[in-house]
């Protein structure tokens, strides 16, 4: 039986005896993976205990050919619950314990096998290879149990060598990694050792503590658990709390790998040494969670430590994809800690008494954790739950006699309009606030007036609010940026004019102030930028006035002319102040017009210019030309690399909106060519493949362009070393789709070509993500650019058994549509189509057979190829005839009875303009004819068998 047939023609023996003997040829002819086949099917078929147990027996035989060990394992198993006296089924269960490193149970299955067939050299063989490996396991994990035993000493003494100390962590850290490592650590009291390390006052051995708790935790379920629980989460929770800002980062990150275990450990089937159930960690998850709540309003918790606690709540909490219908988590946060977070909105560190430490960066993560929260809410009663909620605490306070108590109720009236701007708006239209917003501008306290005014410029950024506020504030800002004495408010009140100047957006024909005085509030803000005697947060308002005014092509033209101004804001955006990433991307978006711009139809333009309604106008200085010149100033600057650095952030500042911002500022770097090269020298490539994964949808695809841009042009094995080049692979796969524009299919086809030509691990992975039917859909696109990449790419691909094998299958027109492409105008998809037929024809002699079935033309179109002026063309049709008269030699009389023999004739003589590799393959094609006997050879000359000579 022809098996491969029998699948192909879906014809299935029903003989379970017969499908075994067939999976039995087939084993001892090689073909392990068809007897796998064989051997399933059987089972299927199979009536009797004791056939299904040699079946299990012999497909757990093929599996060990395979190398699939666990399965190997798992066949044995159910052959032996069969039937417990199969001494084959134990020895193979025994070669699969064995190569599972679990090799006391495997010492017990080739016991067993050497006492029921002692005379069994092979089952001796493996008994003394199993001794001698376990008595080599046992010298290693005691040698091991003294170096995790030493280590742990070393760390512990205080009088111990500075270095040695330094070396005994670092072998710790390493050990945790691996999982053998990990687990002698784990089984030595590792973890009651470690908490001694935590409580040390020094702060490396606190951070190799942590580091050596991360390699515990990676991806182990049951270990993460039991260190939650052996250590307690009050103890990490105060070790993230403390002052220094790396132990503090070296804890969340520790939380968060616990995290992800924990979550991973309850979505896979988990399968132990026996099987068991381990408990469900959501209780677990859920201490963590409250821990982390509490800290929030906590006094005795740093500023970072608060920070690291919010950026956890913003990863762990909300959905990852709204399609899961289960936000049972953000209920439970909001239920639990609303009010604790807005502890943390509402508080005003310079006053007395004012609340927990703060950092620059808390206001803003706090903005984003509650717009998380929100924005994760499924209903309008979950909504409405929540703006009561805010709206009662913020009641709570500015219903109070102090002052104090109405500054905090503006704080968080002002943090909740930098994130869940909806629920921001609703308390901010509580009785009295804007009033009292109002007053307090002109307060002759500096920190009244601070977080009035930033209180002001928030509200001025919404729609609702923006036209009250232009109305009553623009004169109120005018007059502090005047008068007050104070940059720090003197910086604040100019962003708020920079916000109302610029609500005309890109309109040239909206200008909200008179005629140069965006320039003259720009100048300032550069100026105030480039003051390093300012703190770090007045000079991240300047940028921010920037981010508005830069809408505005003159202010941009300015702006990349000032070299140090824009040093200044590369080296901000490199700085802990992480809220300045989104102005820093929101002014590079605008100088680099990456945003999106709807051109109006010309038509509609007639109509309203007749109607007199207002039409937009571009600015002169926002065509390609500036646009371009700005590009290469901002090359200059080194705005890459900054780029770069914003992307390792690890921040909630680093929303998915700056991420967007970021991805649209890459793609236009990478427009110019020429200028490609620089972004890969200096980082983009790498930072612009998480870019394309965690962004917003628009920002993906704009990530995924640049990606498709830079791997086009340059070496992708340069731009992307190592494995982060089958990174590549998967944003570019997202561009073939009908939702994006024919440029960028076009392009992503012209990417995944160059990845598939590399390597056949690459070529997998493209068929892996499934990216074979959509470049097929792409070679009927009647774009010929299009059409043409996508045959391209498939000529690449075609080095795949895999791919080859679509071609082989009856009932399609795959190599139908190769061959008429072989004879289409378009140059570039002939030689695509050609070569792709050309190496099928060399891989699967079988499809030569085919051709002359797939169309009436065939001939006329492969005469062509030979004929064309074009010499890659001319190649590719010689190697196709070769490769067809190899096949068949009923293809090769065929042949050899048309035009071909004499164009072949002429090509093999060479000459002048013939390249030599062409002359040699139609050589070949005639010494084939001769070896068939079709044609004779007499004196050098090739003449059809039976002409006169």
């Amino acid at each position: 039986i022809n098996f491969n047939r029998l699948l192909m023609n879906g014809f299935w023996p029903q003989d379970p005896a017969a499908v075994k003997e067939e999976g039995n040829t087939l084993f001892k002819a090689g073909d392990i993976q068809g007897a796998v086949c064989c051997y399933t099917r059987a089972l299927k078929l199979s009536d009797t205990q004791a056939e299904s147990a040699v079946l299990y027996r012999n497909r757990s035989a093929c599996y060990l050919k395979l190398e699939e060990y666990n399965k190997a394992e798992a066949d044995a198993s159910k052959a032996l619950d069969n039937d417990p006296g199969d001494v084959k089924a134990r020895f193979r269960r025994a070669q699969a314990f064995q190569k599972l490193g679990r090799l006391d149970q495997a010492f017990l299955d080739a016991q067993r096998c050497a006492q029921l067939e002692p005379k069994n050299k092979a089952f001796q063989d493996l008994l003394r290879q199993l001794g001698a490996q376990i008595q080599q396991k046992v010298m290693c994990l005691n040698s091991t149990d003294a170096r995790v035993q030493q280590m742990f000493s070393l760390l512990l003494d205080g009088s111990a060598n500075e270095s040695d100390r330094q070396k005994a962590a670092q072998n710790l850290v390493v050990l945790s990694r691996e999982d053998a490592g990990a687990e002698q650590i784990f089984r030595n009291d590792g973890v009651k050792l470690i908490q001694k390390l935590l409580q040390s006052k020094q702060e490396d051995v606190v951070l190799s503590a942590l580091r050596t708790l991360v390699g515990l935790c990676t991806g182990h379920q049951s270990r993460t658990m039991a260190i939650v629980n052996e250590l307690g989460m009050e103890q990490l929770c105060a070790v993230m709390g403390s002052g220094a800002s790396t132990v503090s980062l070296a804890a969340c990150h520790l939380l968060q790998v616990m995290f992800e275990a924990l979550t991973e450990g309850m979505k896979r089937e988990i399968r132990g040494k026996d099987e068991a159930i381990l408990p469900e960690p959501s209780k677990e998850l859920r201490s963590m969670l409250r821990h982390l709540l509490e800290m929030m309003p906590a006094a005795n918790v740093s500023g970072p430590g608060r920070d690291n606690a919010i950026n956890l709540l913003v990863k762990q909490v909300p959905r990852k994809s709204l399609k899961n219908p289960d936000n049972s988590l953000t209920l439970w946060v909001i239920d639990q800690g609303l009010k604790k977070i807005l502890e943390v909105a509402g508080t005003v560190p310079e006053l007395s008494g004012g609340g927990p430490p703060l950092t620059d960066n808390s206001h803003m993560s706090c903005s984003v954790l509650l717009s998380k929260l929100y924005d994760d809410l499924k209903s309008d009663n979950e909504r409405e739950n929540f703006n009561k909620l805010c709206e009662e605490y913020v009641q709570q306070y500015f219903s109070r006699s102090g002052l104090d108590a109405k500054l905090r109720a503006i704080q968080t009236v002002s943090v909740l309009l930098q994130g869940p701007s909806d629920v921001g708006n609703r308390t901010l239209e509580m009785s009295g606030m804007i009033d009292a917003v109002i007053s307090l501008c002109a307060s002759e306290d500096v920190t009244h007036q601070q977080v009035a005014v930033e209180a002001l410029i928030h509200a001025a950024g919404k729609a609702k609010r923006a036209s009250f506020i232009t109305a009553n504030g623009v004169a109120l800002l005018k007059d502090l940026y005047k008068k007050s004495e104070n940059d720090r408010i003197r910086v604040r009140a100019l962003v708020g004019l920079c916000k109302l100047g610029s609500a005309g957006g890109t309109d040239f024909s909206m200008k909200q102030f008179a005629e140069g005085s965006t320039l003259k509030l720009a100048k300032q803000c550069r100026k105030w930028l480039c003051n390093e005697s300012l703190p770090p947060t007045s000079r991240r308002w300047s940028v921010e006035g920037l981010a508005y005014l830069t809408f505005d092509a003159d202010v941009k033209e300015d702006l990349v002319e000032d070299k140090n101004a824009l040093l200044a804001m590369c080296e901000l955006a490199k700085s802990e102040d992480k809220t300045v990433l989104f102005a820093v991307g929101s002014t590079l978006v605008n100088c680099t017009n990456s945003y999106e711009v709807e051109k109006p139809d010309p038509q509609m333009v007639e109509l309203a210019k007749y109607a007199k309604q207002h039409v937009p106008e571009e600015h002169p200085k926002d065509a390609p030309s500036y646009v371009e010149k700005r590009l290469g100033k901002l090359l200059e600057a080194g705005v890459v690399s900054a780029l770069v650095c914003m992307v390792k952030q690890e921040s909630p500042a680093l929303t998915e909106a700056c991420r967007e911002c970021i991805a649209r500022v890459f793609l236009a770097l990478v427009e110019r060519q020429q200028d490609r090269g620089t972004v890969v020298a200096q980082g983009g490539g790498k930072a612009l493949i998480p870019l394309a994964s965690d962004n917003t949808d628009v920002g993906k695809i704009k990530a995924a362009q640049a990606l498709a841009k830079i791997t086009i042009t340059s070496n992708p094995e340069i731009a992307f070393p190592g494995e982060r080049i089958y990174e590549v692979v998967r944003p570019l796969n997202s561009l073939l789709s009908l939702e994006c524009t024919l440029l960028q299919n076009f392009e992503a086809l012209m990417a995944l070509t160059n990845l598939a030509g590399i390597s056949e691990r690459l070529r997998q992975k493209i068929i892996k993500e499934k990216a074979v039917p959509k470049i097929e859909g792409y070679m009927f696109e009647e774009h010929e650019l299009v059409r043409a990449s996508a045959t391209e790419c498939m000529c690449n691909l075609v080095l795949s058994t895999e791919v080859q094998k679509l071609y082989l299958a009856t009932g399609n027109d795959r190599l139908k549509l190769l061959v008429l492409y072989c004879g289409e105008e378009d140059e570039r998809l002939r030689k695509a189509a050609a070569g792709t037929l050309a190496m099928l024809t060399a891989e699967q002699p079988e499809l030569c057979a085919r051709i002359p079935g797939t169309t009436t033309h065939w001939l006329e179109i492969v005469q062509a190829l030979l004929l064309s002026e074009i010499s890659d063309l001319r190649h590719r049709g010689v190697v196709i005839v070769h490769n067809m008269m190899q096949a068949e030699k009923s293809l090769a009389d065929t042949l050899m009875e048309s035009e071909v023999l004499e164009i072949l004739s002429v090509l093999a003589k060479g000459g002048e303009g013939m390249p030599a590799a062409v002359a040699k393959v139609a050589q070949n094609c005639l010494d084939k004819a001769v070896e068939y006997n079709i044609i004779k050879s007499r004196e050098g000359k090739e003449n059809r068998e039976g002409t006169e000579p």
